[in-house]
């Protein structure tokens, strides 16, 4: 029989991420320190309009690109956030998560041959959506030392004349990583002289715990050549709910809707309605899950400390990666052991690209009870290997 499959599909490898989570599911004991989901149901505010949507009967496909009054107020919450002003009307789509945005950005975008420059470790869909859409994945390999932060150099000595765009993924999932404005003014000056494009993950966002999320849509001469992706999942903890969007110029979102058109038609349409009171009346939830993140942020801090694990303080989202190099197994063989010694998950740094080899993903999107338990157990297994020494 001919071959039905697609090389270019059979050619990517599986989520590093759902292995783990996999394996974790079959262990009824374990504890799941490897999911980047938040442990909060989603405010009540938020849970009773989809509801009330529903009661409403507000079943129907709304405009490809979203409802109107999402995309207001998507519009306004922008302009408050990270002081960018986005026209409801040509410059906003309402996707399926995040995800489907980073999808037809790229799709859109790219033809084959062109490069986009990756940091990592980083979301493990970046590389597989750019070779979906027949682009060139090009890794930038971030440091420790640099806090895991892209920096100016690194982008420069990146960029050929195919390289069109640039990934920037920040806040960071994996590492926890954020970038200032004195951290993306640099960044900024390279893209301007090398005439590229800005992809800007912004998932995280809300979740910052030192300095304000700045957007380098934000600087001067950047809007019109950055594409901001952010959605509900994670500050809004509506992971279920499949909800994001896109915000870029009006040039880019024609094309891109032509792709969300054909391949989603439209957004779920009473997430879309209970979206709408997330942005407008839920800034106090918001800032409680992020209150009690950043409590967990510091015991795991302080817990890593006390045992002399090597890590750096990560200022956003929901995740440490604390530095296992000296045990000398690889970050799988580590995760590996810890998952069927201790019964807690953790995700390899090896999943976030080669470069995260080396480290551990650890989410603290878990109770805090849940997490000193884990760390108990994290405390006795690096005891037992050290004595082994």
């Amino acid at each position: 029989m001919r071959d039905p499959l697609s090389k270019k599909v059979v050619g990517i490898a599986p989520s590093g991420i759902r292995k783990f989570f996999d394996l974790v599911s079959e262990m009824p004991d374990a504890i799941s320190l490897g999911v980047g989901e938040p442990d909060f149901d989603t405010p009540w505010r938020i849970r009773e309009e989809g509801i009330y949507s529903l009661e409403r009967g507000r079943t129907f496909y709304t405009s490809n690109a979203g409802l109107k009054d999402l995309k207001i107020e998507i519009s306004k919450y922008l302009q408050r956030k990270i002081s960018v002003s986005y026209d409801p009307d040509s410059e906003i789509i309402v996707t399926v998560g995040g995800s489907e945005g980073i999808d037809i950005a790229f799709r859109a975008m790219l033809d084959p041959g062109d490069e986009v420059l990756i940091p990592q470790p980083s979301y493990v869909s970046y590389l597989p959506c750019t070779v979906l859409a027949d682009g060139v994945p090009v890794v930038i390999p971030l440091q420790q030392k640099n806090e895991f932060k892209l920096t100016a150099e690194e982008l420069e000595a990146a960029i050929t004349p195919k390289t069109k765009i640039l990934v920037l993924p920040y806040p960071n999932n994996p590492t926890g990583a954020i970038m200032t404005k004195e951290d993306l003014e640099p960044i900024a000056e390279v893209v301007k002289k090398h005439d590229i494009f800005v992809l800007s993950d912004e998932i995280y966002s809300e979740l910052t715990y030192k300095y304000d999320h700045v957007s380098i849509a934000s600087l001067p001469g950047m809007k019109e050549r950055t594409l901001v992706i952010n959605g509900f999942s994670k500050g809004f903890a509506m992971t279920g709910w499949r909800l994001g969007y896109i915000c870029g110029q009006k040039k880019i979102v024609e094309q891109m809707l032509k792709i969300h058109q054909f391949a989603i038609m439209c957004a779920p349409t009473n997430s879309q309605y209970a979206a709408i009171e997330g942005l407008r009346n839920c800034d106090d939830e918001v800032q409680q899950m992020r209150t009690a993140y950043n409590q967990r942020r510091r015991f795991l801090l302080h817990e890593f400390k006390r045992m002399q694990l090597d890590c750096f303080e990560p200022f956003g989202a929901f995740y440490i990666f604390p530095n296992i190099q000296e045990f000398g197994m690889t970050s799988e063989e580590f995760a590996t052991r810890f998952l069927e010694e201790e019964k807690v998950a953790v995700v390899p740094g090896s999943a976030f690209g080669d470069c995260g080899e080396g480290y551990l993903r650890v989410s603290y999107a878990y109770s805090l009870e849940d997490l000193k338990e884990a760390i108990g157990r994290l405390g006795h297994f690096i005891d037992r290997l050290r004595n082994q020494d």
